[in-house]
């Protein structure tokens, strides 16, 4: 059997989901957390949604100069599938921690605003970006960092998520693109 093969059998029989743990009542009464470092930290598991990831995006036809990855869990997923891709990657961070001249955008919360940050030289313009996180619910991170890789002057070709919430209906607030998740909870 080939590598492919072989691959492509280990990414259609691992279940991602069996790896996150479900915390009740976190971080408040009713909510359940969908954590992921019970993911991380299986070898097996962080491989297989890497590789899981690098063959949907390139199955969508997703092909990207950069991936940008949100303070702090993109961070984490971002790096590999950019080696993975051959893409570089980008970080956004909240307001402060970045040393050079920044883009700044406020977005809406549940209960207030917040911001996010890239360098203003950090993408090249007219670059295709490809932006990856652990997690979409409402989309409102996801989209303030889309409308920061805007103001760079570049295009969001795609984006991907460990995990969506599907009651917070948040692909309706993201830009008309490929989206890529790869376990879905209501």
């Amino acid at each position: 059997m080939s590598v492919v093969s072989t691959t492509r059998i280990h990414l259609l029989l691992m279940d991602l989901k069996s790896l996150i743990r479900d915390v009740p009542d976190f971080p408040k009464p009713g909510i359940v957390f969908r954590d992921i470092t019970t993911l991380l930290r299986d070898p097996d598991g962080l491989k297989h949604a890497i590789d899981s990831f690098t063959q949907k995006f390139f199955h969508a036809g997703i092909n990207a100069d950069y991936i940008v990855g949100m303070e702090s869990r993109g961070f984490i997923f971002g790096p590999p599938l950019a080696y993975q891709m051959g893409a570089g990657f980008i970080p956004v961070r909240k307001p402060g921690k970045l040393p050079s001249a920044v883009y700044c955008i406020e977005y809406e919360l549940e209960y207030g605003t917040d911001c996010l940050e890239i360098h203003q030289d950090a993408l090249h313009p007219g670059s295709k970006v490809l932006i990856v996180d652990d997690l979409i619910a409402t989309g409102g991170t996801a989209n303030a960092t889309a409308r920061l890789v805007k103001k760079s002057g570049c295009d969001v070709v795609g984006f991907g998520f460990i995990i969506e919430l599907q009651n917070f209906q948040g692909r309706k607030n993201l830009p008309n693109v490929p989206i890529i998740t790869l376990v879905e909870y209501l």
